[in-house]
């Protein structure tokens, strides 16, 4: 069974952008599906959805991001494959445009699985991977809300305070594809206003992102110091490998003890190795879709 699912985002997302949510992770599930129903790999399927999310400023990640403390974007991802378990990521990095096609190339052609700021860019120039001004990742609506910013101390503590987590919108993606392997990919601007070289789970294996097709494969979204101390996505991938496959059950027990554990805040999409969907959030929404060759028509939700 071949099987994507996509997130944008587990936050307080306000009714005026509840619309723009669901367009926007519809149009990156119709991305990858069209990769998976034609035949295409799993590989490619996560990256064609995630850059469709990147490239909409609707979601914190790519163009449109959030401004860290200096009024600067800084983009993390990071893309896994569960057949080879190689794994490859960037962090920090100001000058690419879509930097899951930096995690992806870092995968397949690096011997490494993590490469930061400038070093990163470096790697993305000589990959052929499009490179850009940090000027064409900055859009006016966040321009403004780091000028009303500007000065305040913003904490992440006081961005996740209780369940309504404001201003996120990592995105990400997991697909199975028609030859059995699983591939998850993530990508974020981070939180606003954040220090300036702050990391958080998006780029870290284990944390933000995880694929093993021997059992299943894991995106998160949240609060990534919480997500970093839970080694989230590994997490839900041993709970999948304890509940027998169950990812819908493994996902909500994972959710249960970030809350449990580090009082944290976020969401999770999942698959097994057979296609199932699991999602679980502790946010007021998650953004969210899926389909699968079993359905007549995908399911889109926030």
């Amino acid at each position: 069974m071949i099987s994507i699912v996509v997130h944008g985002g587990a936050w307080d997302i306000t009714p005026n952008l509840v619309a723009a949510h669901k367009t926007g992770v519809q149009h990156a599930l119709k991305a990858g599906w069209s990769v998976l129903s034609s035949g295409g790999r799993a590989v490619e399927a996560v990256e064609a959805a995630v850059k469709i999310m990147e490239d909409d400023i609707t979601f914190d990640a790519g163009r449109g991001s959030f401004l860290n403390l200096a009024g600067h974007v800084e983009l993390d991802a990071s893309m896994m494959d569960g057949k080879t378990m190689k794994a490859g990521a960037v962090a920090s990095v100001q000058n690419i445009k879509n930097p899951i096609v930096a995690a992806r190339k870092i995968m397949e052609d690096s011997e490494h699985v993590l490469l930061v700021g400038m070093g990163a860019t470096r790697f993305a120039r000589e990959h052929k991977v499009q490179t850009c001004d940090q000027d064409d990742l900055v859009i006016a609506r966040e321009l403004e809300r780091w000028r009303e910013n500007h000065g305040k101390k913003v904490s992440v503590h006081h961005t996740f305070a209780g369940r309504k987590a404001r201003h996120m919108g990592t995105v990400g993606a997991v697909a199975l594809d028609k030859y059995g392997n699983l591939v998850a990919g993530t990508s974020t601007g981070g939180t606003p206003n954040k220090y300036p070289g702050r990391v958080g789970d998006t780029p870290l294996i284990g944390c933000g992102t995880y694929a093993d097709n021997s059992v299943g494969a894991v995106s998160c979204s949240g609060w990534g110091e919480s997500l970093i101390k839970m080694v989230m996505a590994k997490t839900v991938v041993n709970l999948m490998e304890q509940f027998d496959c169950d990812a819908e059950k493994a996902a909500r027990e994972a959710i249960k003890l970030l809350e449990k554990k580090v009082k944290g805040y976020g969401g999770v999409i999942a698959l097994n190795k057979h296609g199932a969907v699991g999602i679980a959030y502790n946010t007021s929404k998650m953004a969210r879709a899926w389909m699968n060759s079993h359905m007549k028509s995908p399911s889109v939700a926030v």
